[in-house]
């Protein structure tokens, strides 16, 4: 736990920092230089190839405690179901990009919500649901917020249409759903700021919440809705259900739960990397390289989300 609320302050105060000097007139230069390099792309595929997918490498370690609670002996129905629900979520996308991109992002906000939660609200309640979805809805709805151009042109990219998407989520136009949205996840996290406040151990939750609600706003203020992304994805998300893992490998040394945690991910992040890498190459005979990569990286967390969050709820609902 003390790691992670040190990781916490680190995070505020280097989101805090990056909003000052953004800030500054002389600074913006740079950041801007920084958004418009055709290099950036590429760095944030490979921070998500390395530090982001390899939080969930581990799926093949659960999918056999997932077996032994079946009493099903032969991990190779794992993986073929996993690949099947991988590749079928492409499918989909490919027939109905409009409807999976929301369910996508549905299930990512409550994904997000749960996993940045679940250690503080440990007596589960039907309505924390709603806060989950609420809280990681904050992930969605800050780059349509402050970046509403860009988000939506991401957004047609991966294939939603783009009358629904102008006329709904773009400033100006008749809908404009996403700042409701937007005050719905400010909603979602100031109730769950205030469930921090009034439980015990109130010090280590106010850590947990600078950590989920400011940063989060300060990047999405600061940079383009993939970089924010991008490192809210890696430094924030990966690195908290990373440490969790390493936890549960070695609960009494965490450097050698770090070692067994790198062993054991590298294999599974190795495959999925030059997968993604390929697609890439592959789609870049379709689309410039920039697209092709945003294009791979969503569609292709959506492939690995699914059967990840599947698997999670299956184990949880086993284990009881």
């Amino acid at each position: 736990m003390s790691i992670l609320i040190k990781h916490a302050k680190i995070i505020l105060i280097m989101s805090i920092a990056l909003w000052f000097f953004y800030l500054l007139k002389w600074t913006q230069p740079f950041f801007f230089s920084i958004e418009s390099s055709n290099f950036t792309n590429l760095v944030c595929l490979f921070l998500i190839l390395s530090l982001g997918i390899s939080h969930g490498a581990l799926d093949h370690l659960k999918g056999q405690s997932l077996l032994r609670i079946l009493k099903i002996k032969s991990i190779v129905i794992f993986y073929i179901i996993y690949i099947i629900i991988g590749f079928l979520i492409i499918f989909l996308w490919i027939l109905f990009p409009t409807f999976m991109l929301a369910i996508f992002l549905i299930i990512a906000c409550y994904h997000f919500g749960k996993e940045d939660s679940y250690f503080i609200l440990n007596k589960k309640n039907s309505w924390h649901n709603l806060l989950f979805l609420s809280k990681g809805l904050l992930i969605v709805a800050s780059p349509l917020f402050f970046h509403n151009r860009e988000t939506v042109e991401i957004f047609e990219l991966l294939g939603a249409d783009p009358y629904f998407l102008t006329i709904n989520f773009t400033d100006g136009m008749v809908g404009q759903y996403h700042i409701t949205l937007f005050n719905i996840a400010l909603l979602g996290n100031v109730i769950f700021f205030y469930l921090c406040l009034n439980g015990k151990k109130a010090k280590q939750k106010w850590a947990y919440f600078a950590l989920d609600a400011v940063p989060i706003l300060l990047l999405n203020y600061v940079f383009s809705p993939l970089i924010a992304f991008t490192l809210y994805f890696c430094f924030i998300h990966s690195f908290r259900h990373s440490v969790s893992l390493i936890n549960l490998l070695d609960k009494k040394n965490f450097k050698k739960g770090v070692d067994k945690f790198t062993k054991k991910a590298l294999p599974l992040t190795l495959i999925t990397a030059v997968l993604f890498i390929i697609s890439v190459y592959f789609l870049t005979n379709y689309y410039v390289l920039n697209d092709a990569i945003i294009k791979v990286i969503f569609i292709g967390l959506a492939s690995l989300t699914f059967p990840h969050i599947l698997l999670e709820y299956l184990l949880e609902k086993n284990e009881k």
